[in-house]
């Protein structure tokens, strides 16, 4: 694994699990890719809407675990088991070491859809490229995605992806987090954006009316009380 990703635990609460206490998984914040040893490109994210929900699933009875952008300004959820992740490859890592399995997911986190291809034949985390080069082109290359691989590793779990629109209006963007969720097997999408409009929009694979949600209190209180009814259902 290449030098820039790593893992850290920052906070962790002992807990006692019962059956009463199923694990919630919440991934949040954003992560970067490096362009060198100090440089990097990333995603605009504070890790709030995370912080909220972790916050609001624990309250519920979750057992949380929330998988944080180590460089999100939002504080973390004060009672989750918190573990920061630095590049996609770091989160990908930490999602295979889980000792415990989800019963729900919530894939939040604002990923890099690029890596950066090496530099003048420099290697991104070996050298820092000199700032007095006259002229510097950076390739960028596409970075094989998460949440498609989360039905593999959680086959019994329930997943809910995450989609940001800016291109287009209100219908098309619903059509698009159609598509990821037949694409990636989820159970579920939350989508926002300016293509979007204002609020949050909750789609499932199983019902044909998206539901829209005001803002990111309202979206984590129907996320929890979604999770809770359709885990005791028989």
């Amino acid at each position: 694994m290449p030098a820039a990703c790593h893992l850290r635990v920052e906070r962790c609460v002992p807990k006692v699990k019962t059956p009463d206490m199923p694990i919630a998984l919440v991934t949040c914040g954003p992560a970067h890719e490096p362009i060198d040893a100090v440089r990097r490109i990333t995603n605009h994210s504070t890790g709030e809407l995370g912080a909220v929900l972790s916050e609001t699933l624990q309250a519920s009875g979750f057992d949380v675990v929330c998988l944080r952008g180590e460089s999100a300004p939002h504080p973390p959820p004060p009672c989750a088991r918190v573990i920061a992740f630095s590049t996609n490859g770091s989160l990908a890592e930490a999602l295979e070491d889980l000792p415990d399995l989800p019963a729900v997911v919530f894939h939040a986190a604002a990923l890099a859809d690029f890596h950066v291809a090496p530099v003048l034949g420099q290697t991104p985390t070996d050298a820092k490229i000199s700032s007095d080069t006259a002229e510097l082109v950076l390739t960028l290359r596409p970075a094989k995605k998460i949440l498609p691989q989360l039905r593999g590793l959680f086959p019994e779990a329930l997943i809910v992806g995450w989609k940001y629109e800016v291109d287009g209006d209100t219908v098309e963007s619903l059509g698009r987090a159609r598509s990821q969720i037949t694409r990636a097997r989820t159970d579920a999408c939350v989508l926002n954006g300016p293509a979007y409009g204002p609020g949050f929009g909750f789609v499932e694979a199983d019902r044909d009316e998206p539901l829209h949600l005001a803002d990111k209190a309202s979206l984590a209180r129907h996320l929890t009380d979604w999770a809770k009814e359709k885990l005791i259902r028989p």
